[in-house]
C-alpha cells in the first residue's frame, strides 16, 4: 500500500530514519510524541528544504535542509538544528507513503481563481484528498466520497481546526480518472500552487500477482 510507520528519538544531530518503504516516500508526516511540538511533513513537490505544519495554517516553510540530505529508497534526513524533527532525546512518529500507480499520488496543481477550476488527473477516481494552498494562512482541506457521496463534494474537515465539518462550499467533482475544482476559494483555488496527496476509491493496480 505505500505507507509506513515508524518511531525514533532525536539526536539533535543531521541524522537518517529508516522508513521500510523500498522506494522514495512522496508525503511524510513527524510528530513528536513527549514534546508539545507542531506537525511537520515532507512534500516531494517542495523537496528537503520546505515543511509545513498540517496542525496550523502557517505558510510553507522554506528551511535550509529542513529534511537533512532528502529522501531515498530506504531513509529520510532529519536536520538536527530543528527540534521539530529531530530534538535531541525527543521521541517521534513518523507516518510515510510512497505513490502507487492506481491507489495513490501525491502532487500539486495552479489555481486560477474561477469557479471552472483546474482538472487535476490522478489516474484513478479519488476516495480522499488532502489538500493545502502554498501561500497565505489558508486552512488544510480533507474530502472524502463517503460524506459525499455525489457531486459537487462540499463537506470539508481541517485538520488544522477544532471546527465542526463545513458544507459552506461547493469544492470539487470526484471524477474517474482524478478531481475538477469548482470553487473560487482561495483554501482549494486561490490563483497559486496547491499541494495534495490522494487515495483511490478502488484501486485497480493492486493485485498479489505484481
Amino acid at each position: 500500500a505505500g505507507f509506513s510507520v515508524v518511531t525514533y528519538t532525536g539526536t539533535g544531530v543531521d541524522a537518517t530514519v529508516g522508513h521500510g518503504l523500498g522506494v522514495a516516500p512522496s508525503f511524510i508526516l513527524v510528530k513528536s510524541r513527549n514534546v508539545a511540538i507542531n506537525w511537520q511533513n515532507y512534500h516531494s513537490s517542495f523537496g528537503k528544504d520546505w515543511t509545513a505544519q498540517i496542525n496550523t495554517t502557517n505558510v510553507w516553510q522554506n528551511l535550509s535542509n529542513y529534511w537533512y540530505n532528502g529522501v531515498t529508497s530506504s531513509v529520510f534526513g532529519v536536520n538536527g538544528t530543528y527540534s521539530g524533527v529531530n530534538g535531541s532525546g525527543n521521541t517521534y512518529v513518523a507516518y510515510c507513503w510512497s505513490e502507487i500507480a492506481g491507489y495513490s499520488k501525491v502532487g500539486s496543481y495552479t489555481g486560477n481563481g474561477s469557479a471552472d477550476g483546474p482538472f487535476v488527473y490522478l489516474g484513478f477516481k479519488p476516495k480522499l484528498i488532502l489538500i493545502r494552498a502554498q501561500v497565505s494562512a489558508y486552512d488544510w482541506d480533507i474530502l472524502d466520497s463517503s460524506r459525499n457521496t455525489f457531486n459537487v463534494t462540499n463537506a470539508r474537515l481541517f485538520p488544522n481546526l477544532s471546527n465542526a465539518e463545513s458544507t459552506s462550499v461547493s469544492v470539487c467533482d470526484f471524477l474517474s480518472n482524478g478531481f475538477k475544482i469548482r470553487t473560487t476559494n482561495p483554501n482549494e483555488n486561490p490563483g497559486a500552487a496547491v499541494y495534495y496527496i490522494a487515495f483511490a476509491e478502488n484501486p485497480f493496480k493492486n493485485s498479489l500477482a505484481e
